[in-house]
């Protein structure tokens, strides 16, 4: 049985440009069961289920190719573009994890959530970007690690790139969720760029309590899963 899935690059650069691909699917009896085995024949470092969509809200659940996690940046930031896109102005992603907020800011959407939500990674900080640029993805065997130096501090400026092979992600473009645990960390809304160009956003809020993530959002291309 084949499977429609709608693909959109997430946190793409002011040219459109990068990105992280996210898989959505709707779920149903196709594909009850077999989430974690559709994520990860798709090889996307996240795929989004989405179970219901009601009253401004979207109930759904996430998988990298090697499990499910409570919650993560990329997806709720894709997820909600998308139902705009499509009719949905949504207020609310519930997933495991809990609520995630969403709002919308021209062409820039943002999910704001617990920084404890996001997977435990190891924030590595290096002494520049070029140090950054030049690490060996195949070093990291085990473990999530988020590696990051400073662009530019005064302007809160960073460059980083994500390596999490207990997630089965030998090398992530854009991550969300560490982009949370980072601005958490350091105290201070950031300008993230990640991977090969992706372009990330925090601001701090509710005392710095929580933090919201977001980015732009490309257009959706749908692919056949056979």
């Amino acid at each position: 049985m084949s499977l429609l899935v709608n693909v959109v690059d997430v946190f793409v650069d002011a040219a459109g440009a990068h990105g992280n691909q996210l898989g959505i699917v709707w779920a149903s009896s196709s594909t009850r069961k077999r989430e974690q085995a559709i994520a990860a024949d798709l090889g996307f470092s996240e795929t989004i289920f989405i179970d219901a969509v009601e009253a401004g809200a979207a109930t759904a659940r996430i998988y990298t190719p090697a499990r499910e996690l409570p919650f993560a940046g990329h997806p709720t930031v894709g997820l909600a573009a998308w139902l705009r896109d499509n009719g949905d102005e949504i207020k609310h992603i519930d997933v495991p994890a809990g609520s995630v907020r969403v709002r919308f800011d021209g062409d820039l959407v943002f999910a704001t959530a617990l920084p404890e939500w996001a997977p435990p990674f190891e924030l590595d900080q290096l002494a520049n970007p070029d140090e950054v640029e030049a690490v060996d993805p195949d070093a990291y065997g085990l473990g999530m690690h988020y590696v990051w130096a400073w662009f530019d501090e005064t302007r809160k400026r960073v460059r980083a790139r994500m390596f999490a092979p207990e997630l089965g992600i030998r090398e992530d473009e854009a991550t969300g969720s560490a982009a949370v645990r980072l601005s958490a960390e350091l105290g201070q809304d950031l300008e993230i760029v990640q991977g090969a160009g992706s372009l990330l956003h925090t601001h701090l809020r509710y005392l710095g309590q929580q933090v919201e993530v977001g980015g732009r959002v490309s257009a959706a291309r749908v692919l056949e899963l056979r």
